[in-house]
């Protein structure tokens, strides 16, 4: 309880960009003596089980609990995150060039709603300052997805030229990649989402992913992450781009515009809410998603997971692994052992003896 007692008090009294810093440093700090991540490790560690450890993407997931983009944007803290119980990890969203993000301040909380509210605006330090970092990483002890985004004095004519700059920089570094068209604080980033011009997107970006598995001489896997403010008409028609655009998979869902039934008054600032009130929804998306293409497209579930139940009832709708980010803000590193204890649980209870089987097992 060290940080519900001692370091949340003191970080909720500070600016919420000030104190996503201070952690960030720490952990960056922490993955840089060789004493610390042991000590982290015994703190905060997850023991890998068998009955939770996943295979994907010809990928090995410890836990299938990961950390979702957005707290680590230049892979600064890789080491430090590594080794808080997390089963992989989200860097970025970056961008081929660096940029400033939106004006501050542009993260806030919403402690009755268990939420928060940011509109940072791809704020990052480029492709090469990440490329540079995780080079550096010699060894990993999580799978490390780099999230890819465009900058925003590109149009959506020309997005694609930033998305595959990206993949030229970072193909060698990530273990898989991540497609960002989903933040709704870059402008019409979203409308890449649809039709034409998510398919002509996902042409080009694919047509790159085979160049460097050529040069590089490997394969690998790369997701794209949608909205949840979709209707059904068109999530279906976005999943089945999806389904036949050669992607490996789909990450459900990035942040919400919606601000439905909150009590706080931070919820009338715009920018993309997550937390709580997102629970719900992603769960349902998930769930379209799957029940649409039979599970042949693998996915990230995202957004809203707080407790154990909540994990549970995505995978069930059909994600195959979880990811947090506003969890970790309310309840700090002690979340990742609580929910791999008790999703074992859930997973056992249910007669499972390993979480691939509660897959979709609502479907089914």
């Amino acid at each position: 309880m060290l940080y519900q007692n001692v370091a949340k008090p003191l970080l909720f009294k500070m600016d919420p960009e000030k104190a996503h810093h201070l952690v960030l440093d720490g952990l960056k700090v922490a993955g840089s003596l060789p004493m610390a991540t042991p000590l982290l490790r015994s703190l905060w560690g997850v023991e890998e089980t068998p009955d939770l450890a996943t295979d994907l993407f010809d990928i090995h997931f410890p836990t299938p609990i990961g950390l979702a983009a957005g707290l680590d944007k230049n892979a600064s803290a890789v080491k430090g995150f590594s080794s808080i119980g997390f089963g992989f990890m989200e860097v970025g969203t970056v961008t081929p060039k660096g940029q400033q993000g939106n004006e501050q301040p542009r993260l806030f909380r919403l402690p009755p709603d268990e939420a928060l509210v940011n509109r940072m605006g791809f704020n990052n330090e480029g492709a090469e300052a990440m490329a540079h970092r995780l080079s550096l990483l010699k060894q990993r002890q999580i799978p490390v997805a780099v999230n890819i985004g465009k900058n925003k004095i590109t149009s959506n004519e020309e997005a694609h030229k930033d998305y595959q700059e990206c993949l030229r920089t970072l193909y060698p570094y990530g273990d898989f990649f991540v497609v960002n068209i989903s933040s709704p604080n870059t402008p019409d980033l979203r409308n890449l989402q649809y039709g034409n011009e998510l398919a002509s997107l996902l042409s080009h970006i694919m047509d790159e992913m085979r160049v460097q598995a050529v040069k590089h001489g490997n394969n690998k896997h790369i997701l794209v992450k949608i909205a949840p403010d979709v209707s059904d008409v068109e999530l279906e028609s976005m999943v089945e781009v999806l389904s036949s655009s050669g992607v490996s998979g789909i990450i459900a869902s990035n942040t919400t515009i919606t601000r439905e039934g909150l009590k706080h008054a931070n919820a009338k600032e715009s920018g993309g809410l997550s937390g709580r009130p997102l629970t719900k929804r992603s769960t349902e998306v998930i769930s379209r998603i799957y029940r649409q293409n039979g599970g042949k497209l693998p996915i990230i579930g995202s957004g809203g997971i707080f407790t154990a139940q909540d994990a549970y009832d995505k995978i069930r709708a059909g994600a195959s692994l979880v990811e947090i980010y506003t969890a970790f803000i309310y309840e700090g590193p002690e979340v990742n052992r609580r929910l791999h204890r008790e999703l074992r649980q859930l997973l056992h209870s249910d007669g499972f003896s390993h979480i691939s089987e509660a897959v979709g097992a609502d479907h089914h």
